[in-house]
């Protein structure tokens, strides 16, 4: 906290400044930053509280409140492990919620039924942890599965606990769409973006470097399943980065949610480009191809889950796809906690 307080101080500062709402992209995200390190505070000082009365109490040798004391320093560990893991999250939008995408890799059928398993697999950790989740935009796959996905997901650190998981996803089984029931390879990539705000400084978009088309929404095979134009997409003429976005909504909802996602998607080509210049200059600058999976899920001839970058697995692999992460993210969290 004590680094913390000084810099809630000079944000309350700039805050009750006479000319702070003068730019108001400005006043709203310092605004924001404010009130998160607020509540983060005073959590921290309800807690500090409740160690100091907690002690005070074993201090009067009091047996008969020994089980509530038990109970309460049983619940004081819990919350400080749960408090020294979220510490980890040092990252600029580790607090902020997250868009998931997945998109079928190599492998036809196989990959695109990987894809919606994998979709299944997130929407089952974000329920578990409480968070509020939408598919924004999804293209199914000819025979099963799906080609493409992009998921919305809000709460507090969902970018933090989630960008565990951006990377290659390689899935090893019996193929349920081979005749002869022989054993299949697919691939999958997963990618994270942080949610960034309408009014972020970070990234700045002209209307006239936009082309937008509207469509009728199409569900497996192509067909229309709407009978209004209502899908949208936006290309970005400077980068070419396209993002289509067709969910069962209104046009205007669907083009704020595909201009969420090109923000999102201009932030990450943004960073990437300025950590290659770094570890161009740094003489370490390999290019990110496809293919070198993170984890691999060996459902044949055994069981497995394992993350090849910190070596976490398990044998139990139906309960991770069942949406129990948590193991992997903990790892991964704690050998690389910086974004």
């Amino acid at each position: 906290m004590d680094n913390k307080e000084p810099q809630l101080a000079e944000l309350e500062k700039e805050i009750n400044a006479p000319d702070f709402w003068d730019v108001p992209s400005r006043a709203q995200q310092v605004s924001k930053t404010a009130a998160a390190l607020r509540a983060e505070l005073d959590d921290w000082r309800g807690l500090e509280r409740r160690l100091h009365d907690a002690a005070e109490l074993a201090g009067l040798g009091d047996e008969s409140l020994r089980p509530d004391l038990e109970t309460e320093v049983a619940a004081l560990e819990a919350e400080l492990e749960k408090r020294s893991f979220t510490a980890m999250f040092s990252g600029p939008y580790d607090s902020d919620d997250a868009l998931l995408a997945i998109h079928a890799g190599a492998g036809g059928t196989d990959s695109q039924d990987w894809a919606a398993m994998l979709m299944r697999m997130y929407l089952r950790w974000a329920e578990q942890h409480g968070y509020q989740t939408e598919v924004m935009d999804i293209t199914e796959g000819e025979e099963a599965g799906i080609k493409s996905v992009t998921i919305a997901v809000d709460g507090k650190y969902a970018f933090g606990y989630l960008r565990s998981e951006k990377g290659v996803h390689r899935l090893v089984r019996l193929s349920p769409f081979d005749a002869a029931h022989r054993r299949h390879t697919s691939f999958a990539l997963v990618e994270l973006l942080p949610q960034v705000a309408f009014d972020s400084p970070e990234v700045q978009i002209d209307p006239a470097e936009l082309k937008i088309d509207v469509f009728k929404s199409s569900g497996a095979g192509g067909q229309n399943v709407q009978k209004n134009a209502t899908a949208i997409r936006l290309t970005h003429l400077p980068t070419g980065i396209v993002i289509t976005c067709q969910n069962e909504r209104s046009q205007t909802q669907n083009r704020e949610f595909a201009m969420r996602i090109l923000r999102a998607r201009l932030l990450e080509l943004k960073k990437a480009q300025k950590d290659e210049e770094i570890a161009v200059l740094r003489g370490e600058y390999t290019k990110a191809e496809w293919g070198s999976q993170i984890r691999s899920y060996v459902l044949h001839p055994y069981q497995m889950v394992k993350d090849h970058r910190t070596d976490f697995e398990t044998g139990n692999a139906q309960s991770v796809l069942d949406g129990n992460l948590d193991g992997f993210i903990e790892a991964y969290l704690r050998a690389a906690p910086e974004a």
